[in-house]
């Protein structure tokens, strides 16, 4: 058991960082590119680049959660509302990525007749992940070591974690940021600047509630 814990972990990571790694480069470099690209060489990488790009993306975020699955019964033995608020976020990125990112980005690589439509939808969920994946990062990384950095914020239990202040509050904002990549606008974070300073306020609101509400 503990080599299919040490192999699963190690490839969760492995994948957890291919995907945020294309994550980023999508939204940092390559649609900034595209801002400032020629029309002829836009089309040219829409058609050869990013279909490669994506077919990693999204089998990187696959395989993140799917191996995510495999630790949950050492997930756990420590398990408090910092693991459970960044599950919860690591499995939105997760289903936005295959329900809303890559259907909507089929139709930009094909030309479909709503096209204009799905290339906004794509970006809005694809500069949410970018938003999440900033506290989703910190709470998979520092949720082991809860009890030093957190003091209070000890496991509390699988019952007592989804009850908990922090993980209910916690949720609330997030899931508000969710229906707003589906529903909603880009609003400020249209630029890499933006979702930047988004990203860690985000962290530092959520990081501040699991210190002061544990």
């Amino acid at each position: 058991m503990d080599w299919v814990d040490y192999i699963s972990r190690t490839l969760h990571i492995l994948f957890g960082i291919t995907w945020i790694g294309l994550l980023y480069y999508f939204n940092f470099v390559q649609t900034e590119y595209f801002k400032e690209a020629e029309e002829s060489a836009r089309k040219d990488a829409v058609q050869k680049l990013v279909p490669r790009a994506l077919f990693y993306f999204r089998y990187a975020a696959l395989f993140t959660f799917l191996t995510g699955l495999l630790l949950w019964h050492e997930i756990l033995m420590r398990f408090n509302p910092g693991i459970a608020l960044g599950m919860l976020m690591g499995t939105l990125m997760f289903l936005n990525v295959w329900l809303i990112i890559w259907p909507n980005q089929q139709k930009v690589i094909a030309g479909a007749e709503d096209a204009a439509q799905a290339a906004p939808k794509a970006a809005l969920a694809s500069r949410t992940n970018t938003l999440l994946s900033f506290p989703m990062l910190m709470f998979m990384v520092a949720s082991p070591h809860g009890a030093a950095l957190w003091g209070s914020m000890a496991p509390l239990g699988l019952v007592d974690t989804f009850l908990s202040a922090p993980f209910l509050i916690g949720a609330v904002i997030i899931v508000a940021i969710e229906l707003n990549a589906i529903f909603g606008k880009v609003g400020p974070m249209a630029s890499v600047q933006g979702v930047i300073h988004c990203g860690l306020g985000l962290a530092a609101v959520l990081g501040l509630i699991a210190v002061f509400l544990a």
